[in-house]
């Protein structure tokens, strides 16, 4: 990089760069982060402890897809993998072309899809995979702050897309998610992770 080039950066790209090469996959999320904050909703990606207890109530054995908005770097994708039975699917969505290359880098496994795309459009994605139906639906994306409309129709395709007796599984900073779900889903189950940076509200929505 020649001293011009140096001169039309942008205050602090350089910087960034630093950090997000220090940090490896940390650092493909800030820069995520940066790109989309409305979008990624937290510059932190979650705890372990909230990864467990989000997934706990799923039954494994009777997963064949499971689908995840927002996947980011992919916190959530290796624990999904390792209880997913051996010839389920895990197919994940997000807006963000970083998260999903670095996704589709670094995740080799067979069961395992990164579709660059938006959640409105789950029932399109999940039928060009071979499926009528998702069995469970994670996401964490950031329901208060996304653009008007946008959680709304989130939400209405997702109870679309689950199928009878599966879940929306949400993990957010806030309560607001609740009440995009509330419409579509028989019962709402709900929980509280304190281990997490920042404190994170859990709901479990239930379809019939």
């Amino acid at each position: 990089m020649s001293g011009r080039d140096i001169a039309r950066e942008a205050p602090g790209s350089g910087l960034r760069r630093r950090i997000e090469r220090s940090l490896g996959a940390w650092g493909v999320f800030f820069k995520g982060f940066v790109r989309e904050p409305v979008m990624v909703g937290s510059i932190i990606p979650s705890s372990r402890f909230t990864v467990n207890k989000m997934l706990d109530p799923v039954k494994w054995d009777e997963c064949d897809l499971f689908v995840e908005y927002g996947p980011g770097v992919g916190t959530f994708c290796q624990p999904v993998l390792d209880r997913l039975k051996r010839d389920g699917t895990l197919i994940v969505i997000d807006t963000n072309p970083l998260y999903i290359d670095y996704l589709k880098r670094t995740i080799t496994d067979s069961r395992f899809h990164a579709v660059l795309g938006s959640a409105e459009d789950v029932e399109e994605i999940v039928k060009a995979h071979g499926f009528d139906h998702a069995d469970y639906v994670l996401s964490g994306l950031p329901f208060s702050t996304l653009p008007d409309g946008v959680g709304e129709r989130i939400a209405a395709a997702t109870g679309r897309v689950i199928r009878e007796s599966g879940a929306f599984l949400v993990y957010q900073f806030s309560a607001a998610a609740r009440d995009f779900m509330a419409p579509h889903f028989a019962r709402i189950d709900s929980g509280f992770e304190p281990l997490n940076v920042l404190p994170c509200r859990l709901f479990w929505g239930w379809k019939g």
